[in-house]
């Protein structure tokens, strides 16, 4: 069997720490170095950026990081994986191309493309209804000016195959910068479902960079050096397991629990859907190696489904925020005069498409320093004309600052508003990813659809507890467990996990769908789901239409429900005191 494949991580999200990919290749032996730069709001990012420059649409920042690291690469014989193509897979490949001819490094370049779907949407060749309501964009009264499809990972294998040195990619899934790797260098077969499920769970982890090794954690007191934690390396086998690890001497921590925080987050049902194999988050066991070493093994996969998501978005209009600083006494009574007077110098509040007002209450009784007096009302506006929710309306506001109520600021000064994108999330049948390398041009077939039912699978076996007994005590919830939280379209994903048995066995018990309206009053209005994976000593919320119509159209204070886990550890509960001492 092949020797495990070291992939490390450089990027979780355009704009992760640019240092990052030098530590990488600088900081110990590794084989393949990838990129996740991708996610619903980079796309609307990006898109901004072509409607500006059409030769635009890929992260930039990517050919700055290949720029530091590219002749050490090229020496090690490292192999490159990004998915910073965005929407311009092509002509980033062009770009590193050129890059390399400036520093005098040949390199061989792919482009992994086949996922816009643009083309095919102009002509009439695919029809997109939206996942959730089946409505289709024409009756929403929408145009859609991107639609992606998420490629699985052998268009990536495939260019690795040819003895691509870098691979560039548009909108693949976020795990397929491993799984393609890692087929490449195993040479599993397309159905290899629990290897292939393995690597799944292993991108899934490392994807996110520093989340996987301390960052955003509950217990960030636990953390090393959490300021500049190193970033994750997966150690693939050729059966599919995985050692999450990263360099020594590095900053932050790979424990059980950062583990199974990134493993729960932005996931929906226990059976997690990719392009390359359905892996099945309620098989995995998570097994402590050491410092800074967690295997990952047990992982079940079958085969994935005959469709894969699609990212579309359309242009919407424009939008414009303000937000007001309101201070001491009256605050509701403030926050009224000053939104009447800044409707009235705008004509009424009905000149706007959409008006979303936000009273978030900071301020305290009896402040003990200035800023606990503070509360800030946020005014955001959307409008089909640019005009209308630029300049006019922010000035309108600034120009209350001396003739509006007492205490009255702002946190910024008048702008203009920005192009508004609504989120289209569909589905289409698996597509066939195109590899250009050297001139020439490869397509790779998509699974097809056999028609046969997913196999049964067994989760793991669960280590019984009872549920603790004894006198309960109110204590805040985050005390027992940790969460964490994202986004997933315009629901919300939220995953609680318990570091003992007696611990989930009550967190199991006590945290229902029921509870967590009732601990989140916010979420009144959401359907909940809610999914236990007992092997992670877990359960996983999906929250329903929490973020509206998604990231890049919310208007919600925390848009992408990263604050989410950390309110909800907040709340206070009722619990064994028992369950404090362990």
């Amino acid at each position: 069997m092949s020797k495990p494949l070291r992939i490390a991580n450089c990027s979780g999200f355009l704009g992760d720490r640019f240092d990052a990919a030098e530590e990488m290749v600088e900081g110990g032996p590794i084989d393949v170095l990838t990129g996740d730069y991708l996610a619903e709001l980079t796309m609307a990012i990006l898109l901004r950026q072509r409607m500006r420059d059409p030769a635009a649409g890929y992260a930039t920042t990517f050919l700055e990081q290949l720029e530091v690291v590219l002749e050490r690469c090229v020496d090690r014989g490292v192999k490159i994986v990004a998915n910073a193509g965005g929407l311009n897979p092509q002509g980033l490949a062009a770009a590193v191309e050129a890059v390399a001819e400036r520093l005098g490094v040949e390199v061989r370049v792919a482009a992994v493309s086949g996922d816009d779907l643009m083309p095919e949407l102009s002509s009439g060749g695919v029809d997109l209804p939206h996942i959730e309501t089946g409505r289709r964009p024409s009756e929403a009264g929408l145009q859609l000016v991107t639609a992606n499809a998420y490629l699985g990972g052998w268009g990536i294998a495939a260019a690795l195959r040819r003895g691509a040195d870098i691979v560039v990619t548009g909108r693949v899934s976020d795990a397929s910068l491993v799984t393609g790797p890692a087929a490449w260098h195993h040479n599993w077969k397309i159905d290899d479902w629990d290897a292939l499920a393995g690597a799944v769970v292993a991108g899934h982890v490392i994807e996110c960079g520093a989340q996987a090794t301390g960052g955003n954690y509950s217990f960030f007191s636990e953390v090393p050096e959490l300021g500049h934690p190193g970033f994750p390396i997966a150690e693939v086998a050729g059966d599919g397991t995985s050692v999450i690890t990263k360099h020594p001497g590095t900053g932050g921590l790979v424990s059980i629990g950062t583990v199974t925080a990134q493993l729960l987050y932005e996931i929906g049902p226990a059976g997690y859907l990719n392009p390359d194999a359905i892996a099945w988050f309620d098989t995995i066991r998570l097994v402590d190696e050491g410092a800074d070493r967690v295997r990952i093994e047990g992982v079940r996969g079958s085969r994935p489904p005959a469709t894969t998501k699609v990212s579309a978005a359309a242009l919407v209009g424009y939008r414009n925020e303000m937000t007001v600083v309101l201070s001491g006494l009256d605050i509701e009574a403030k926050a009224e005069a000053v939104l009447s007077a800044l409707w009235s110098r705008l004509g009424g509040v009905d000149q706007f498409d959409e008006v979303d007002v936000q009273l978030i209450r900071t301020g305290r009784d009896d402040p003990q320093a200035i800023e606990q007096a503070m509360t800030f009302l946020k005014v955001t506006v959307d409008d089909a004309s640019p005009d209308l929710v630029g300049r006019r309306f922010s000035n309108a506001i600034v120009e209350l600052a001396l003739s509006s109520v007492p205490g009255f600021t702002v946190t910024t000064p008048p702008g203009k508003g920005r192009p508004l994108v609504r989120y289209w999330p569909s589905s289409t049948p698996q597509r066939a990813a195109l590899v250009e390398i050297a001139g020439e041009r490869t397509t790779v077939d998509a699974i097809e659809d056999s028609g046969d039912p997913n196999p049964p699978h067994e989760g793991g076996a669960v280590v019984p507890a009872e549920y603790p007994e004894g006198p309960e005590i109110a204590v805040p919830l985050g005390r027992l467990v940790g969460a964490r939280s994202g986004d997933k379209g315009g629901h919300a994903n939220l995953g609680m996990w318990a570091r003992t048995d007696a611990t989930f066995a009550w967190l199991q018990s006590f945290m229902t769908e029921a509870r967590l309206h009732e601990l989140l009053p916010d979420t009144a209005s959401h359907e909940i789901d809610r999914v236990v994976l007992p092997n992670l000593r877990a359960i996983n919320f999906v929250i329903r239409g929490f973020l509206g119509e998604g990231v890049a159209s919310s208007a919600k204070w925390d848009p992408q429900a990263k604050t989410l886990g950390e309110y909800v550890r907040a709340k206070t509960v009722m619990a064994p005191e028992s369950l404090l001492a362990v």
